[in-house]
């Protein structure tokens, strides 16, 4: 989207949402030179803005305790085991596994996160490790599936995308061939 649409759907909204912000900011830091109607677009913005025309809605005012708390305690773990042995865990993966099994704990306040951590680690704690350990362990006994296959675009392979669809697609013909 450009920007004279992104002021123009404001207008509409009455609303200035932070992704609509951050993409005027990008636009902005990508062109070397903003156009006349861009410029006349960003100046009826910073008007409506001013007016009160249109509302800068706030970027996100609150935060989930139970990821910091979960995420901790999955790097810990990970930084454990991998110390000790060869395998490489993924933090991410870990980590959503055991929050879609936890409850959130929501925080609008630094003394809100404060009560919500307090909390955790007096009625969640063991729930906590629990989950972080099951999903280490599910992670650990994951299959490996196709572990000889390679991302299309990975570096050393030679050719474009298609050229590689092509190859794979002639590998595979001969087998479907014969099926016939």
């Amino acid at each position: 989207m450009d920007i004279e649409k992104i002021v123009e759907q404001a207008l509409e909204t009455g609303y200035l949402t932070p992704s609509m912000e951050a993409e005027v900011g990008r636009l902005c830091d990508a062109s070397g030179e903003l156009s006349a109607e861009e410029y006349k677009a960003l100046d009826k913005l910073m008007g409506a803005l001013l007016t009160g025309e249109i509302t800068a809605t706030p970027k996100k005012q609150f935060i989930n305790v139970m990821e910091e708390l979960v995420v901790s305690e999955v790097i810990s773990r990970v930084a454990e085991i991998e110390t000790t042995s060869d395998t490489l865990l993924d933090v991410g993966d870990i980590s959503a596994y055991a929050l879609n099994r936890l409850p959130p704990l929501y925080a609008t306040t630094e003394e809100g996160a404060d009560f919500q951590r307090k909390k955790a680690k007096e009625e969640l704690n063991g729930l906590i490790l629990e989950q972080v350990e099951q999903a280490i362990a599910l992670y650990l006994d994951r299959p490996s599936f196709y572990p000889e296959r390679q991302a299309i675009n990975k570096t050393g392979v030679t050719g474009g995308v298609f050229e590689q669809v092509s190859k794979l697609l002639q590998s595979q013909a001969s087998l479907y061939e014969g099926n016939n």
